[in-house]
């Protein structure tokens, strides 16, 4: 299986300083991000935990070197994000983004799905060689779908294209992996299924840098390390998971009560 060198241990994959980033509206300006300090190590696994709307997007959106900071500075993998071109940064970096499924054709199989991964795309690659192919298929079998590789992605459950999706977002052998609600809409059975691919995946990736974007605390990889817990657009917590997913960062990040935010964990 194709093999890219990932971080060595103790450099920052994502490293953010007061970063902010806002938008022009015609009550004025509005903070989508304010002042964030973040520091992902290589092989780091982190979570972003926040309710709808706390920013969540905008902050793997730049993680995921898709955009640009309004302030402050970010780095990627060792790459100043405005110094460097943002596909370049992207080439070495894999996301997992549900609503991605819609916009693949009827006809592409699960096996095509991967191989978009491969060029960062959603055409069929219909030019990709040999060891190319065998390589979606082994990125397909790590998670459990290898039986899907055939069959066209449009009639697959959720769980499986979920799987299907890791996979292509794996394919290249990214340094750095995103995922943006992964398990977003899956019954149990595909929560279950999905959670073990990505339990085998980071097995065989030990070297990876991940980051989960939820609003789940039930959905947490179980590999999760780190969590950064973020409340209308500014951080409330981050740190080792067992320190900073407590009952009271929990009360503060969702605005519930201590009591419900206890019983939730």
């Amino acid at each position: 299986m194709h093999e890219r060198q990932g971080l060595p241990t103790g450099l920052s994959a994502i490293q953010f300083e007061q970063v902010g980033v806002w938008r022009r509206t015609d009550e004025g300006r509005r903070d989508l991000l304010r002042d964030v300090d973040w520091n992902v190590r290589g092989g780091e696994h982190w979570v972003l935990l926040g309710a709808n709307g706390a920013g969540k997007t905008t902050l793997v959106r730049i993680a995921s070197a898709q955009l640009r900071p309004s302030s402050g500075v970010a780095w990627v993998l060792g790459k100043r994000l405005g110094r460097t071109a943002l596909t370049e940064i992207r080439r070495e970096i894999g996301v997992l983004d549900p609503l991605l499924a819609r916009r693949f054709y009827p006809e592409q199989t699960a096996l095509d799905v991967v191989l978009t991964g491969a060029t960062q795309s959603i055409l069929v690659v219909e030019d990709a060689d040999a060891a190319t192919r065998d390589r979606a298929r082994e990125t397909l079998a790590l998670v459990g779908a290898r039986d899907l590789a055939g069959r066209h992605f449009s009639v697959l459950s959720e769980g499986e294209r979920a799987r299907v999706l890791l996979a292509r977002a794996l394919v290249a052998a990214p340094r750095l992996l995103i995922l943006d609600e992964p398990a977003a809409g899956l019954d149990v059975a595909g929560r279950l299924l999905f959670q073990h691919a990505l339990e085998q995946a980071l097995a065989a990736r030990r070297d990876l840098t991940t980051v989960t974007v939820t609003h789940e605390l039930h959905t947490l990889p179980r590999a999760t390390t780190h969590a950064l817990l973020l409340r209308a657009g500014t951080v409330v917590a981050q740190g080792p998971v067992e320190a900073v997913v407590t009952a009271e960062s929990i009360a503060a990040c969702f605005d519930v009560p201590l009591d419900a935010a206890a019983r939730a964990l």
